[in-house]
């Protein structure tokens, strides 16, 4: 059966979603404008950092027993949403609507009802994003 259009982009979000680097949660954004993927992006450390998945450091938010959605600036990750915004470039993005997914990485388990972040609410707001489905 083919699925319907939201299903589709978020599908290919959650596959997105498979390449983040993070041991808590990862995450997978898509950006679609005129029906066509302008940007994607995952959770991962910024370019040439060394990802928290290689580190033997581990995640300093996991050893210090933090709640998902607290004390970010702990974290070194870039977000799904910023680095798929990066990619597309605000240009593409006005008038966009961006699809987020994500899964749990110790259970494998998809996220329900998540939300983007403060930061990146704003990030998207600026970039004229006009609809966020999750």
């Amino acid at each position: 059966m083919r699925p319907a259009k939201r299903d589709y982009y978020l599908n290919i979000a959650f596959a997105v979603a498979q390449r983040g680097t993070c041991v808590r949660r990862n995450y997978g954004a898509v950006i679609v404008k005129d029906d066509e993927i302008v940007g994607t992006g995952y959770t991962g450390s910024p370019r040439g950092e060394r990802n928290c998945c290689d580190s033997p450091e581990g995640c300093a938010r996991d050893y210090l027993k933090i709640p998902p959605g607290e004390r970010y600036e702990l974290c070194k990750s870039v977000h799904a949403e910023a680095n798929a915004i990066i990619s597309a470039g605000r240009r593409n993005c006005i008038g966009s609507v961006l699809y987020i997914a994500g899964f749990d990485v110790k259970s494998g388990n998809r996220l329900e009802g998540i939300r983007p972040c403060a930061m990146c609410q704003r990030l998207i707001i600026n970039a004229g994003i006009e609809k966020v489905i999750t």
